[in-house]
């Protein structure tokens, strides 16, 4: 099989006769295969995908006007979203062995327009981490050089979709979990508006700032898949009501657009001299193609990760609190009552990162440290969204690194964590303030690994972010 890039030209060659669905499924088969080293699948649903394909085949050759948009296209999706009579286990051991009894709203979106599921990828247990090592699975390798991290926490979809083993992959994004790994693994990553595509059926990590992302090869395809996803959803009350554009068809962005980027992101002194001068290389391409790129202060920057990690923790620790060992999941053999059950449970149960995470949370809800911590970090969050909406009232976009460097080693931070948690220092800001961004492919590091570029734009306003998108893009092969 053709290797290929966007649906359409799967689209193409299935109308064309020269190829069918069960043959993709066939070759993305054969591409996991080849690429077992990577650790990306935890889970391949071969027979169940190959005759999904024929029943497809089968359907297409009655009436070929029937097929579903996306009639062609073979995805994987993160082991945090469920679907059903399928494992989902979010990388920990707390859940091996657990079936979902429903699936996610996006799952179900995406199978009625014909799309193949083909496996369940790794991922940062519970989506907790930035390089895909924190997994009961062991960790995810970046296809471009599998000494590398991937990214996370979605780099098992990253790389799913870097080693050509899938069309586009779904992920989640907390903190910049596509954004990152996309940019690692030279791959699109894109996180809608908070409350653009449902929540229901992703194990939660941070209920107010998770949100269901796409990695994908194209813009066209991102928009497609975004399309069917987002919308309201009765069994979401944060899912948005806000009627769907039709973003597939949001290709030509037509005209200039005024771009801020932050002086203290690229003067950062965490930001690797190669992705500062990729970003400004960039800065200058957009100049010359006519779009207004200036510099804007913005004082929070590095307020940003302190106010991440002590919301987000605070709500991983609620939501980790179902994990119990009584009601389902992993319940230690060790056990002798009760409380021994629910203490030796989670201790077992639980990697040594989601366990810091769970007890950060507790110790910044608890009684005499709320104000001091919790409240104040919500403060330092409604600061950085009004700053950012005061940006958008004179820019379209901000622009800003994926990451402050490429991939690292593998076990290179796993001892550090405020290191690891640092690489998230520049896409936190876009779920602290519910906004949509994409990363886009912008080269190679000084090492000669993938980096990558993003974008943000006002909430809801993804139409316009993937029409510049694909102006970047379009921008970048011009001049390569």
């Amino acid at each position: 099989m053709t290797k290929y890039s966007r649906l359409q030209q799967v689209q193409e060659a299935i109308h064309a006769g020269q190829e069918s669905c069960e043959g993709a499924v066939r070759y993305y088969l054969s591409r996991i295969e080849a690429t077992k080293h990577l650790n990306a699948y935890v889970e391949v649903y071969t027979e169940e995908a190959l005759e999904r394909a024929r029943r497809l085949d089968a359907r297409y050759r009655d009436n070929p006007a029937a097929m579903g948009r996306l009639f062609g296209m073979v995805l994987s999706h993160k082991d945090v979203i469920c679907y059903k009579d399928h494992g989902v286990t979010a990388g920990s051991k707390i859940l091996e062995g657990f079936t979902s009894l429903f699936s996610a709203t996006a799952i179900e979106r995406l199978l009625e327009e014909d799309a193949i599921l083909i496996g369940r990828v790794n991922c940062d247990e519970f989506a907790m981490g930035s390089s895909n090592e924190t997994s009961i699975y062991g960790p995810t390798r970046n296809a471009a050089n599998p000494g590398k991290v991937p990214g996370g926490s979605s780099g098992g979809s990253a790389v799913a979709v870097q080693a050509d083993t899938c069309l586009a992959s779904l992920g989640s994004d907390t903190g910049g979990s596509v954004r990152q790994p996309a940019a690692f693994c030279g791959v699109i990553g894109f996180k809608p508006t908070y409350g653009r595509i449902s929540r229901y059926g992703l194990l939660a990590y941070g209920s107010s700032f998770d949100q269901i992302g796409i990695l994908a090869h194209s813009i066209e395809d991102t928009a497609l898949l975004l399309e069917i996803m987002a919308g309201a959803d009765g069994m979401d009350s944060t899912a948005s009501q806000k009627p769907v554009p039709a973003y597939s068809q949001a290709s030509d962005f037509g005209k200039k657009a005024r771009i801020a980027y932050f002086k203290t992101a690229l003067e950062h002194p965490s930001l690797d001299e190669s992705i500062r001068e990729q970003c400004q290389a960039l800065i200058g391409q957009l100049r010359e193609a006519g779009h207004e790129v200036e510099g804007v202060d913005f004082e929070y920057l590095d307020y940003i990760i302190p106010a991440y990690y002590v919301l987000t923790t605070a709500e991983a620790s609620t939501n980790l609190s179902r994990y119990d060992g009584i009601r389902y999941g992993y319940r230690s053999p060790n056990a002798t009552d009760l409380m021994s059950t629910y203490k030796k449970s989670r201790t077992e149960g639980f990697g040594t990162e989601v366990k810091r995470r769970i007890m950060l949370g507790t110790f910044v809800l608890s009684s005499g440290y709320y104000d001091a911590y919790y409240s104040k970090a919500q403060k330092v969050r409604r600061l950085i969204k009004e700053k950012t909406d005061e940006i958008f009232e004179d820019y379209d976009f901000i622009l800003m690194p994926a990451a402050p460097g490429g991939a690292w080693n593998l076990g290179e931070k796993m001892d550090d964590p405020v290191a690891m948690y640092l690489a998230d220092i520049f896409t936190v800001q876009a779920n602290m303030a519910g906004i949509p961004a994409i990363a886009l492919p912008i080269g190679q590091d000084a090492g000669g690994m993938p980096a990558g570029i993003q974008f943000m734009a006002p909430k809801f306003e993804e139409a316009r972010l993937l029409a510049f998108g694909q102006a970047v893009l379009s921008l970048k092969k011009e001049k390569e």
